[in-house]
């Protein structure tokens, strides 16, 4: 194959968002494809809201795999699905789309999995039976978080918004060890907590700071910020200031694009520094 060109049998995947030129995906399994020697390719398509029925049915006549999404399509991909698995429909949202054989577009959300690799990468002696773990926010990635910190018997979650009330709603929705809190109280719900993770964009660039007071996290306790732009956070920064392992959020992209890669590739690639600092650089 020359370099450059695809051939008429290249596999074809990408990554539906709006706006999408600011992904990172395309340079993630663009090194993945070059690394493992694939005829394919992982593209970025901008599509607006009200084009996404007709975009998503387009996928498989164009002969694509299938496609990642992302915001702010997650949510009203979930409909366009002739088959969801069980964690997307739990979650509520789709971030991964495999296209069959007969055309059939199956839902999948691999980002509470991504989430869960990162944190064991990062912090390899946490586990779910260390102690409580705080959430702060209540939007799709924290959906995600959650369904895997229960699954993985993680108990209890307090779950933190800015918004208390969709906060208690998303409780309500998931009952048992997750129960909302208020975000004024955030500090002092720390105290005994094993596991500090923040869904929120607060700390990301551009985007206002995460107030948080730590003195009352035990000194054990693990710090995980799902933003990774910038990659230490202020929040990171503050946690490693005061002794404690800290997990960023690059691995989470990382971690939740194998599965899907594996689906539309035909090969289960790997995370690795190299990965990193080709998709971070």
């Amino acid at each position: 194959m020359t370099p450059g060109f695809l051939g008429g049998t290249a596999r074809l995947a990408g990554v539906i968002g709006w706006p999408v030129a600011h992904s990172r995906s395309p340079r993630l399994h663009g090194h993945w494809l070059r690394t493992y020697g694939i005829d394919g390719a992982y593209v970025p398509l901008a599509v607006a809201p009200g084009h996404l029925p007709s975009a998503i049915r387009g996928l498989a006549a164009l002969g694509f795999r299938g496609a990642n999404v992302t915001v702010p399509h997650k949510e009203a991909a979930l409909a366009l699905m002739d088959h969801l698995d069980p964690v997307a429909q739990r979650i509520g949202a789709v971030n991964t789309i495999v296209i069959g054989s007969d055309g059939r577009l199956e839902g999948r959300n691999t980002d509470g999995e991504g989430f869960m690799a990162n944190l064991r990468d990062g912090a390899p002696d946490w586990h779910p039976g260390a102690g409580p773990a705080v959430v702060l926010g209540a939007g799709g990635a924290a959906r995600a978080v959650l369904v895997a910190l229960m699954d993985a018997g993680v108990a209890p979650i307090y779950l933190l918004n800015r918004t208390f009330d969709r906060a208690a709603a998303l409780a309500a929705a998931f009952g048992g060890s997750v129960v909302a809190v208020p975000w004024e109280a955030r500090s002092e719900w720390l105290a005994g907590a094993a596991l500090l993770v923040n869904t929120t964009s607060l700390g990301m660039t551009g985007q206002p700071p995460l107030e948080l007071d730590l003195s009352a996290l035990p000194g054990d306790a693990v710090v995980t910020d799902l933003v990774y732009v910038p990659l230490e956070t202020p929040l990171l920064a503050a946690a490693r200031a005061r002794g404690h392992r800290v997990v960023d959020g690059l691995g989470m992209l990382l971690h939740q694009a194998v599965p899907g890669f594996e689906a539309w590739f035909g090969v289960r690639p790997v995370v690795t520094a190299a990965l990193r600092e080709a998709v971070f650089s």
